[in-house]
Formats: structure tokens, C-alpha cells, sequence
């Protein structure tokens, strides 16, 4: 192979490929968690300086945010998955949850579309192409030379030249694109098994694409003709399936759309104004009804009723928020099933999973961040309804938002 300028040019391009999409995939990572070292410490601040202005729960409740977030895991870098289009920082009130986690700042929404170039895009896309380049005129080239028959008759076994110049040259693709992965795995601190764990997807997913280029070329055809099918096979598997898969899940499971779930409890929200106060206290104590003793209203406003209406915003669409978490779960769980039909599909799948970047983990982050906010409002309720006089010593005992693994 040393010898083979094409080949070696296709694995100059894999090297070339997979350091990139490593590269930039350590720097997108760096990017974040400066991003989110820097929100952090603003939060703490801005938190500071709430706790120091506003001396009652209410206006505490109202001015002060919470910053949520999911921080990306060491492998993160491989695979960006959902991160690219899913929310994966907040900041929180103890205000209407449904109002503000369907909120999102995700920097491209054309990502949503084609994605981040990341190794899982150049492993999972890129290289069966370039597999494909190496392996489709391992025979055809030598019988339109006219060596073949020469060379098969010199070798131990028909099949072994081939075999052999085929492992070298699929061992050598995998060799280009995993140890860039290793270096990018060392620089970020991952650990070994991860590294190890996304090799072997790696391996598998070549592997693959190596039976597929043996299988087209037992029928004996000419090298464009090899490429062509083979080509043909790649755009069927790596793009026209997971299309339909996407179709074909969305149409099986439909999802009321975010917006709307925001826009509804805002309206909720904002009609609450006007209705009587007895019109949020009822629904309320429903389900809270350790402050039924706690609902009398005297006054206009009351930061008690103001924050019981907020609640009621959410008991108004959770059937709708509700519909929308189980919907994307069984998207997740349809995919899944379905991506065994599109090997490029299942193995993304499982980097993304490695990586901590999965739909899984991104509805782990949103569980975290409603059940932070559900110890938000059991923290200030008792202290609203009671008219608790606020206090340092209580300030300290308030929640804090701890990220998977903190």
C-alpha cells in the first residue's frame, strides 16, 4: 500500500478529517464551559446583590434567578447530539416553570437541520465514503489490467491477495480515525472506557461498510460500476433511510408544539388578573392543600395569590407539557428501534450516547432543572403564605441547583 498514492491520499484525507472534527469539537467544548463558568459566576452576583436589595419573600422570589445547566461531559466532544438543538442552560424563577424551560438560545437553529461537524459526523458519514474509495477497485482494476487470473493463481487461496490488501487498507482506516479520537479523548480528559467503548463503535460501524463492499464486489464488476452501487448503497443507508425514519416517527407520534405550551401558560398567566382571586386560590389548594387555611386574599395584590396563579399557569397545560415529554420519549424510543436500519443512524446513536449528548440526557437535564423548581416553590410557599419576615439565616437555607454529577 505503501505504494498506492490513491489510498494513501483517502487516508491522508481520513487523518485530515477526523483531527479536524476532533479539533473543533474540543474547541466547541472549551467554548461552552467558558460560557458556563462565566454564567455562573454572574448568577452568583446577581444573586448577592437580590438578597441585599429586596427584603420580602415576594420581591426575593421575583428578582432573584437561578442558573440551570448541564455541563458537557469529557467525551462531549465526539458527539454534540442534542446539545446542538436542545436547551442546556436556564435561568430560573420561582415564577410559571412552563413559561420559561421551553425557552431556548440555541446559537444556529440550522443545526437542527444539518448538524455540527463533529467526529460522529465525519466517523458515521464521512468514512464509508472514503472506505468506499479504498475497497471498490481492489479486483476490478486488476481484471481490466488483466491480472487478475495471474494473480490469483499465484496466491495460497483465491481469495487471499484481496483479503489481505483489503485488511490493510480498512485496518489503516480505522487506525486514522480512532487515533485522533484517543488524542482528542487524552486532551479532554476522557476516560479510557468511553475512548474505548467509542473505538469499538467506530470498528463495528467499518466493519460493516467493509462486508458491504466484499459483498458488491463478488459480483464481478467494473470499478465505475462497484462505485456507483456501492455509492447508491451509502446515500440509501447514511441518508435517505434516517430521513425516513425521522418521517415516518413523527408522523407515528405527534407532539403539541413547545411554543404553544408557553404561549398557553402565559395566557393563563395573564387572564389571571382579571378573574376573581377565588378563581386561582381554588384550583391552588387542589393541589396544595396544606395552605387551604392560608388562602384568604384581603388586598389587590398579595404575593401569595400572585404566586398561586403562577402555579395554576402550570396545572393549566401540564396535560399539554405532560403529552410533550412522553411524545419526544417515544420519538427517542421509535428511533432507536429503527436505527438498526441505518447502521450510520444506530452508531451516531451510540457515540451520542457515550458522549452524555443523547435525547436521554437532555430530558434527564429538563427533570433536573422542573425538580429544582419544584424545591424552589416548596422552599418559598411555606414562607409567602405564612408571612414569614425574611431573614438571612433563611436565605441560606434555599435551594441550589447541583448539575448531573455535582
Amino acid at each position: 500500500m505503501a505504494t498506492d498514492r490513491a489510498a494513501l491520499f483517502w487516508l491522508g484525507i481520513a487523518v485530515l478529517v477526523a483531527g479536524v472534527s476532533v479539533s473543533l469539537g474540543l474547541r466547541e467544548v472549551a467554548t461552552q464551559r467558558t460560557v458556563l463558568n462565566e454564567l455562573i459566576e454572574v448568577d452568583r452576583a446577581e444573586r448577592e446583590v437580590a438578597m441585599a436589595q429586596h427584603r420580602n419573600w415576594g420581591d426575593t422570589a421575583y428578582y432573584t434567578f437561578h442558573l440551570t445547566y448541564d455541563s458537557p461531559s469529557d467525551f462531549a466532544f465526539a458527539a454534540h447530539g442534542q446539545r446542538d438543538t436542545s436547551p442546556w442552560k436556564h435561568r430560573i424563577r420561582a415564577l410559571a416553570l412552563e413559561g420559561q424551560i421551553y425557552e431556548t438560545d440555541a446559537d444556529n437553529p440550522d443545526f437542527a437541520l444539518v448538524g455540527r461537524f463533529d467526529f460522529g459526523f465525519a466517523a458515521n458519514m464521512l468514512a464509508p465514503l472514503l472506505l468506499i474509495l479504498l475497497l471498490h477497485d481492489l479486483r476490478s482494476a486488476e481484471r481490466a489490467a488483466g491480472r487478475y487470473e495471474l494473480l490469483s493463481a499465484m496466491a495460497v487461496s483465491r481469495g487471499s491477495p484481496w483479503l489481505a490488501r483489503a485488511s490493510l487498507r480498512v485496518g489503516a482506516l480505522m487506525l486514522c480515525l480512532i487515533v485522533p479520537l484517543a488524542a482528542g479523548g487524552l486532551l479532554a480528559g476522557t476516560g479510557v472506557s468511553d475512548v474505548a467503548l467509542a473505538s469499538l463503535v467506530v470498528v463495528l460501524h467499518i466493519a460493516f461498510w467493509w462486508g458491504v463492499c466484499a459483498g458488491i464486489d463478488r459480483f464481478g464488476w467494473s470499478s465505475p460500476v462497484n462505485l456507483t452501487t456501492l455509492i447508491g448503497v451509502w446515500l440509501a443507508l447514511a441518508v435517505v433511510v434516517p430521513a425516513a425514519i425521522e418521517i415516518s416517527v413523527k408522523a407515528a407520534v405527534s407532539l403539541p408544539d413547545g411554543g404553544e405550551i408557553m404561549l398557553a401558560q402565559r395566557e393563563a398567566v395573564n387572564d389571571a388578573w382579571d378573574l376573581p382571586k377565588s378563581a386561582t386560590m381554588e384550583p391552588f389548594v387542589q393541589r396544595h392543600p396544606q395552605w387551604a387555611d392560608y388562602t384568604e386574599v384581603s388586598q389587590p395584590f398579595e404575593w401569595k395569590w400572585y404566586y398561586a396563579f403562577q402555579q395554576v399557569g402550570d396545572q393549566t397545560v401540564e396535560p399539554l407539557s405532560l403529552a410533550y415529554r412522553e411524545g419526544r420519549m417515544e420519538r427517542d424510543r421509535l428511533a432507536g428501534m429503527l436505527a438498526w436500519l441505518s447502521p450510520p443512524a444506530l452508531a451516531e446513536r451510540a457515540l451520542q450516547a457515550i458522549a452524555g449528548t443523547s435525547m436521554a440526557a437532555s430530558l434527564a437535564y429538563e427533570k433536573r432543572v422542573r425538580d429544582f423548581h419544584a424545591a424552589l416553590r416548596a422552599y418559598y410557599y411555606p414562607r409567602l403564605f405564612r408571612d414569614e419576615a425574611l431573614s438571612d439565616s433563611s436565605l441560606r437555607q434555599r435551594p441550589e441547583f447541583r448539575p448531573a454529577g455535582g
